[in-house]
């Protein structure tokens, strides 16, 4: 552990993978304070060229050299302990944090830390209550998963005490902040190659919401997130959900395209009529997570309304990425399976033809461990295809194919390769990989049609290929 004190002594700031999407954020923020950013990166990305244009000097390919001069150096988990530039910042005099922890110091920098965590939702809900709150009039500092139009990136650093942040409980990160907010929008199996069963996930749920200096505001209809604040004691206590009993609660009561009209009713008592424009049922869900943390917060109802009016959804999430003659391909970053079946069920209740789902796998273990669930979920589209599995941080010691997957579902659609090509997760035939599954989308779709690719890899490629190759009609 580094001391809080760091950020007040440090000048010059070295992130090591500076493109990933958990340290776009701390950069932008860190920049609009003051400090010198130096990063690197293995591969040219849109987010290299964001940092690039802040004025920020990007090394492409990571080397020891590249550290010199920094005081405070900053890695990601995806690091490995034989990269280069790691290995000579442990050498060296700088201090070095893990990119969590040093969101951690951050967040202890500010007397109103309001922390969005759960295992779905995450990033939809921390960019309406940080549109919520830029709209109500409050400059306040955020941190996000995925990209915000209203703000033109992940992170800003505003001139208030609070800072709204996306609180990820991946192998525990969201237990090294300072949350004295916390948002719990609801606890589900997930990283089970770290928790390894959900009553270990429940305890980290707990944990955090006993760190919360001042309020808990949790989903008062969520059976896991019930028994994670089951004995929280100290601080104010806030439910939302469907349920009418919840402190906040919503009647839908129309939905048209992306669409959805509700009442928000308080402590039972009806308070507006609002409307979300992002899909589903899900989505008002989060509108009410958002809700409750501005009210909070002090942001009246004209703010809430002007910022949920304003508020089309963050980057790659229900995305809309181009029409071309009547088809409409939408990217999305459902990964889990109960994502995935929220997004698809909201895909399927819009006036579509057909509904096509173009899912990447992301690593092996879930995969594995969740293969009956994304059998299930992804049998919700027409037709599903599936493209090779994204090994990310590991290797395919579990022995699973996209075969395992695709053959359990009616009608899926896959194309066979190499195995060992694919566990080595090689580039050229990831790209070969997406050409096969959309030059067979663009043969078989129709008029009418909504494909949308699914995944937190790279499946958003598959999204552009498709509409460049519609266009061209090649």
């Amino acid at each position: 552990m580094i001391s809080k004190e760091i950020l007040k002594n440090a000048k010059h700031i070295h992130f090591i993978g500076i493109g990933g999407s958990g340290m776009y954020p701390l950069v932008q923020i860190l920049h609009e304070k003051g400090y010198y950013i130096t990063g690197s990166d293995n591969n040219e990305t849109e987010t290299l060229d964001a940092v690039r244009r802040m004025g920020i000097t990007v090394f492409l390919g990571q080397r020891a050299e590249n550290i010199e001069g920094a005081d405070l150096i900053v890695y990601t988990a995806a690091i490995m302990e034989d990269n280069p530039e790691l290995i000579a910042a442990k050498a060296s005099s700088a201090a070095v944090a893990e990119r969590a922890e040093m969101l951690g110091l951050l967040t202890g920098q500010y007397d109103n830390a309001v922390c969005v965590c759960g295992t779905h939702g995450k990033t939809t809900a921390t960019s309406m209550l940080t549109q919520i709150c830029l709209e109500g009039g409050q400059d306040i500092s955020c941190f996000i998963g995925g990209k915000l139009p209203l703000i033109g990136g992940s992170g800003r650093s505003g001139s208030n005490d609070t800072i709204v942040v996306e609180a990820c409980e991946f192998r525990d990160h969201f237990l090294q902040l300072y949350p004295d907010v916390a948002v719990i929008l609801n606890v589900d199996a997930d990283h089970l190659e770290y928790f390894k069963n959900i009553d270990n996930i429940i305890r980290s749920f707990h944990r955090f919401a006993e760190m919360a200096g001042k309020a808990v505001i949790y989903n008062g209809d969520d059976a896991n997130t019930l028994a994670a604040v089951k004995g929280i004691e100290g601080k104010q206590l806030i439910t939302f959900g469907f349920g009418r009993g919840n402190d906040y609660s919503a009647v839908i009561t129309g939905s048209k395209g992306l669409r959805t009209d509700f009442e928000l009713y308080v402590k039972g008592e009806k308070r507006a009529e609002l409307a979300i424009h992002v899909p589903g049922t899900h989505n008002v869900l989060n509108a009410l997570a958002a809700i409750a943390a501005a009210e909070y917060c002090g942001i009246d109802m004209a703010g809430i309304r002007k910022g949920l009016d304003g508020f089309t959804g963050a980057l790659r999430r229900f995305q809309k990425i181009d029409e071309v003659d009547g088809v409409t391909i939408v990217d999305d970053y459902a990964h889990h399976p109960a994502e995935l079946e929220c997004t698809l069920r909201a895909a399927k209740g819009l006036d579509f033809k057909r509904v096509w789902a173009v899912f990447q796998p992301f690593t092996y273990s879930r995969t594995q461990v969740l293969l009956d669930d994304f059998v299930k979920a992804l049998s919700i589209a027409d037709v599903a295809v599936i493209t090779d599995i994204m090994g990310g941080r590991e290797k395919n010691t579990f022995g699973i194919y996209t075969e395992d997957l695709a053959q359990r579902i009616e009608g899926a659609v896959w194309f066979s390769t190499d195995h060992e090509l694919a566990d080595r997760q090689e580039a050229s035939q990831k790209e070969y990989n997406f050409r096969q599954c959309v030059d067979y989308i663009a043969e078989h779709c129709e008029q009418g049609d909504l494909v949308i690719t699914l995944g937190c890899g790279d499946a958003y490629k598959a999204a552009k290929l498709l509409a460049e190759k519609l266009r061209s009609g090649k």
